[in-house]
């Protein structure tokens, strides 16, 4: 509880010297320290990088004021950070759902990578670039968070004065398992994981090759002590001995960087595990260089495992073979054509510009400087290869990236809270970035702790590459080992596939065919799931009420039965007239009749096949349209018997009528014969079709017998056939009277329809076979109903005066 009593005393004690002296104080704070780029918006967010790498030492004296700090030698890498987080702005201020309509500015400052310098940032930051001679101090932060810095001593400081104000700071390179302590540091945050799990990841990597004797050497700040500290305690926990741990600074003396050399190199351990930071790597391999220090097993944090700078040939004789633990890669999309844009003509008076390009292509914009060329500001970024162009490895740029996404998404949330008035802000950000990688943070403000196993090793040209090796995740039970790439499991859905020219143990995972769990054939019914983990029933296919082609189908065969019931009602009412009379009214209800069993045989090919539709179906079918087209056929030989004979009136009442129904019976019966013999010696029944489609199960009627089915469909092309030559040869009869041309081209019809209906049937897969043959007997009903009892229905209803017997004869009144 003593804790925000020690905060309140400090503001007190603030509060105090600004009531003595607020002119001087608001001086101080904002008139020492501008930011090196910048831009206006609703919302600024604060940058702070370790953009220069050596800082002057200046001479302190009681007779006069200190002289200000230099910063020197630009840093190309942090250089990159901090263009990443214009990307990442630029990125939002372009997005539409995310903070609209606000826009978002920053202010990036240089920490020099020393403790000094970041304490003058923290006082920019907090009260801005003006220089202020008012009385009264803004009160307001120029800021709304800040991310940085890129070392865990530089952060602490920094927090030291804007946590004081509840300033949210994000850091992507700060890993000082310190930083975790919400009581001192509550409104810290950070997308790079804690050395508390990075330092026990080490110990149990040492542990996995049996190294048991080992030596260490750290950095001399939080961040190497505070990590150090953790391996040691871990380490010991895995039986390993530690032989010597040793600090460095960069800005400590060379004698220093000397024996602890000399140290190394007198101890008996052939592993040295190097807690450092990049800075301090940098002078420990000078000088680890100049005293020919090899033959020695590097095992590195993750400051300096993956630096593009470190991994030149000047060093690579002594770190080749290097092992350890990454952040994990990422790509940005976009990002490597930002920064290729990157041109001093930008902002023509940032010095930091012009230092940047002139240390990338080795030349000078002063006229005056001998022996080095002059910089015209129109070379191009994409012919030099340094660490500012090299975006093969964004490890840290990615969590600079996820630092200010996490910033924005806060921002939305609670700018979306003020709007609605009634919400509950919740502190808990959860984002997912355009790679796919999703962000959060724990209690303790840390992000998931997953890293990369990396191994220096050469390519063919001799040169060194990060291959990663393997994957450490803290969240797996009982701190896993580091896992084997090369004999990782295939995930579900995969199988091993070796790699030539590798050993055994070395495969890729290809993914399993199609209706396949663990590369393994599921039953004939079942198919895979989408993950490939396991069978689950095929999907059952037929054509179904449900479904809108049936129905649509159901609702025609509805409608053509309906209309033929109203035609039939038509002939009734109007049976004694001459036209029904002399069309032979006993067929003419026959042909309806059958026509209408036409129209709804066509419902039983519709719904779930079973062992009585599929019988039903094919011989209701056949019988039906056997039928309908002996009552035409009857028709029409009873209109050439009429007028061919040579005393018509005389013959047709005593022979037509027995005649009729003779060949209409006699006709009808071979069919049923057909269709009794289809059903006793193989009749159609229920098949599940598993060979058409793999993924789904087709549920027809198999025909039982192929030949019996294309009898019935021949035997009433016959008699189609018959019908036609029949009304072909009487067209020339009076016209009058004359049905034989409407026969005709009902018969055409009929004809053209089931013709097409054969290579269409043979085609068609699954339902759409069933659909094809439903369709053929609509259409060809539908035809012969409209061709043969629509001009007679037109004389009935709406031209009564044709409807006489002198009109019938072809008689003039």
């Amino acid at each position: 509880m003593w804790e925000p009593f020690f905060v309140m005393l400090i503001f007190v004690v603030i509060t105090g010297r600004l009531a003595q002296d607020e002119a001087a104080f608001c001086e101080m704070l904002g008139s020492r320290e501008v930011p090196l780029m910048s831009k206006k918006g609703d919302i600024i967010i604060g940058g702070a990088f370790s953009l220069h790498s050596q800082i002057s030492k200046p001479s302190l004296s009681w007779n006069a004021s200190p002289e200000p700090l230099i910063c020197s030698r630009i840093n190309l890498r942090e250089f990159r950070f901090a263009q990443t987080m214009i990307f990442a702005i630029e990125e939002i201020n372009n997005r539409s759902s995310l903070l609209p309509n606000v826009s978002v500015g920053y202010k990036i400052f240089d920490s020099c990578a020393s403790t000094l310098p970041t304490t003058r940032v923290g006082m920019g930051l907090i009260n801005g670039e003006e220089r202020t001679f008012e009385k009264n101090c803004s009160g307001q932060s120029s800021v709304h968070a800040v991310v940085g810095t890129s070392e865990s001593s530089t952060t602490i400081v920094m927090l030291q004065t804007l946590g004081i104000f509840q300033i949210p700071v994000i850091s992507h390179f700060a890993t000082c398992a310190c930083l975790s302590n919400r009581r001192q540091y509550p409104s810290f945050f950070r997308t790079i994981p804690s050395d508390y799990f990075q330092s026990r990841a080490l110990a149990k990597l040492v542990k996995h090759f049996g190294w048991t004797w080992v030596g260490a050497v750290r950095s001399d700040n939080d961040y190497g002590n505070n990590g150090m500290a953790t391996f040691i305690e871990a380490a010991s926990q895995e039986g390993i001995c530690v032989e010597y741990s040793e600090a460095i600074s960069r800005t400590g003396s060379r004698e220093h960087v000397k024996r602890v050399v000399r140290v190394i190199r007198r101890g008996t351990a052939s592993v040295l595990v190097a807690f450092l930071a990049y800075d301090e790597m940098d002078v420990l391999l000078e000088e680890a260089l100049f005293q020919n220090l090899t033959e020695l097993q590097w095992v590195g944090s993750e400051s300096w495992i993956t630096s593009a700078h470190l991994a030149k040939a000047r060093y690579s004789g002594i770190l080749s073979g290097s092992l350890g633990f990454a952040i994990r890669k990422a790509k940005i999309p976009g990002l490597e054509g930002f920064l290729l844009q990157v041109n001093p003509k930008q902002e023509p008076r940032s010095n930091l510009l012009r230092e940047f390009w002139e240390t990338s292509f080795g030349c000078s914009f002063q006229s005056d400087m001998p022996g080095t060329k002059l910089c015209t500001g129109s070379e191009n970024l994409q012919d030099t290869n340094n660490a500012f162009t090299d975006v093969s490895e964004l490890r840290i740029s990615n969590n600079v990236y996820k630092a200010v996404y996490a910033v924005a998404y806060a921002l939305h949330n609670m700018l979306k809270c003020e709007i609605a008035l009634k919400c509950i802000f919740k502190s808990d950000i959860h984002f997912t970035v355009q790679s796919g990688e999703k962000v959060f943070f724990d209690e303790n403000g840390d992000p998931a702790a997953v890293y990369d196993l990396v191994n220096w090793q050469r390519n063919a040209a001799k040169d060194i590459v990060f291959t990663t090796v393997g994957i450490y995740d803290a969240s797996q039970p009982n701190g896993k080992q580091p896992l084997s790439v090369c004999s990782q499991n295939c995930p579900p859905g995969f199988r091993k596939a070796t790699i030539k020219g590798k050993p055994i143990c070395c495969f890729s995972c290809l993914p399993c065919a199609a209706g396949e769990i663990k590369c393994s054939q599921c039953p004939l019914e079942y198919w895979s799931n989408v993950n490939h983990s396991k069978c689950v029933p095929k999907v059952i296919e037929f054509l179904s009420y449900k479904e809108t082609m049936g129905a649509i189908l159901a609702a025609f065969s509805l409608c053509g039965a309906s209309l033929t019931l109203i035609i039939l009602c038509i002939f009734l009412w109007f049976r004694h007239t001459p036209l029904v009379k002399a069309s032979n009214s006993e067929l003419s209800f026959l042909l309806l009749f059958s026509l209408t069993l036409c129209f709804l045989c066509s419902l039983t090919f519709i719904g779930r096949p079973t062992e009585w539709s599929c019988m039903l179906r094919h011989t209701a079918f056949g019988i039906a349209f056997a039928l309908c087209i002996s009552c035409i056929l009857a028709k029409t030989i009873t209109v050439v018997m009429a007028f061919k004979a040579k005393r018509p009136a005389k013959t047709i009442p005593q022979c037509s009528a027995p005649l009729q129904r003779t060949s209409v019976l006699g006709c009808t019966l071979i069919q049923v014969l057909i269709c009794v013999i289809w059903l006793t010696f193989a009749p159609p029944f229920p098949h599940k079709n598993t060979v058409y489609a793999n993924e789904k199960i087709i549920l027809e009627c198999d025909l039982g017998s192929p030949i019996a089915f294309w009898v019935v469909l021949g035997y009433i092309g016959l008699l189609a056939s018959l019908c036609f030559v029949l009304a072909f040869l009487s067209r020339k009869l009076p016209d009058n009277f004359n049905e034989a041309k409407f026969i005709t081209f009902s018969m055409l019809i009929f004809s053209a329809v089931w013709l097409t209906f054969i290579p269409a049937y043979v085609s068609s897969p699954g339902k759409f076979t069933v659909a094809v043959e439903i369709f053929a007997i609509l259409a060809s009903s539908f035809g012969l109903l409209f061709c043969i009892f629509a001009p007679k229905c037109y004389i009935l209803l709406l031209k009564p005066e044709r409807n006489t017997k002198n009109h019938m004869m072809g008689r003039k009144q």
